[in-house]
C-alpha cells in the first residue's frame, strides 16, 4: 500500500538509521506492522506523530494589546509572563501582537497558530483570555487540547490584568469594529442611514469612555 513504508524508507523519512528503528520496536517507541513474510512496515500515521514527537516543544507565552497608547500595557504583559515562565524553569520565547482582539489574522496569532499546528508549542501562556482573542479562544484552546499542548492562563478572573483605565475604551473599538462590519454588509458602505448610525454609536462609545 502507498502509505506504508519498509524499514529503509522510514528511516530516511525520519532521518535515522534502520537500526535505530529496530531498537525504538525493541523498547516498544515505534512499533511496526508485519507482512506475511514477516517484513516490517511502518504507516505514514505513525510517522507523522514520531516526527512531531522529535521536535523540541518549548512553551510559548503571548501578549497583545489594540493600540499604540498601550504600549505600557503590552511591556508589563511581557514582563510578568518571562517572570512566570523563568520561575517555573521552562525555556520559552515571547510573541507578541498589537491589533484588536476581533483581528484573526494579526501576524503574531498566526505565528502562534502555526507553532501550535506543527506540535512544536508544549505550552500556551497568557495573562488573560481576552489578550488571545475577544471572542473564539475556546477554538484556539481546543486545538491546543488535540495538540496535546497545555494551555496556562495566568489571571483566571474575569477582568484582565493589563488594560486597567483602558479596558472601556479597547471594549469600545472591538465593538465598533462589530458594529461597523455588520451595518455595512446590512445597509451598504455608502448608506447614509449607514453613516447616521455609526456616527450616533461613535459618538456614545466615545462618551462612555
Amino acid at each position: 500500500m502507498n502509505d506504508r513504508y519498509s524499514i529503509s524508507r522510514a528511516a530516511d523519512h525520519l532521518g535515522v538509521s534502520p537500526s535505530t528503528l529496530r531498537r525504538w520496536e525493541a523498547c516498544g517507541k515505534l512499533v511496526p506492522e508485519r507482512t506475511a513474510g514477516g517484513q516490517r512496515r511502518y504507516s505514514a500515521s505513525q510517522l507523522m506523530a514520531q516526527q512531531t514527537s522529535q521536535v523540541q516543544r518549548k512553551a510559548v507565552a503571548y501578549s497583545r494589546v489594540s493600540s499604540h497608547d498601550q504600549k505600557k500595557d503590552l511591556e508589563r504583559q511581557q514582563e510578568v509572563l518571562s517572570l512566570y515562565c523563568a520561575s517555573k524553569g521552562w525555556q520559552y520565547e515571547i510573541i507578541s501582537d498589537l491589533g484588536s482582539g476581533m483581528n484573526y489574522r494579526k501576524k503574531g496569532l498566526r505565528q502562534l497558530l502555526n507553532l501550535i499546528v506543527s506540535g512544536q508549542v508544549e505550552r500556551l501562556i497568557i495573562t488573560h483570555k481576552d489578550r488571545l482573542l475577544r471572542f473564539g479562544a475556546e477554538l484556539v484552546f481546543a486545538l491546543c487540547e488535540a495538540r496535546n499542548c497545555e494551555v496556562v492562563i495566568i489571571n483566571q478572573g474575569d477582568q484582565p490584568s493589563f488594560e486597567g483605565a483602558g479596558q472601556p475604551e479597547e471594549l469600545a473599538k472591538d465593538v465598533l469594529e462589530i458594529i461597523t462590519v455588520f451595518s455595512a454588509r446590512l445597509y451598504g458602505s455608502r448608506s447614509r442611514k449607514n453613516q447616521q448610525l455609526m456616527e450616533k454609536l461613535t459618538k456614545v462609545l466615545e462618551d462612555a469612555g
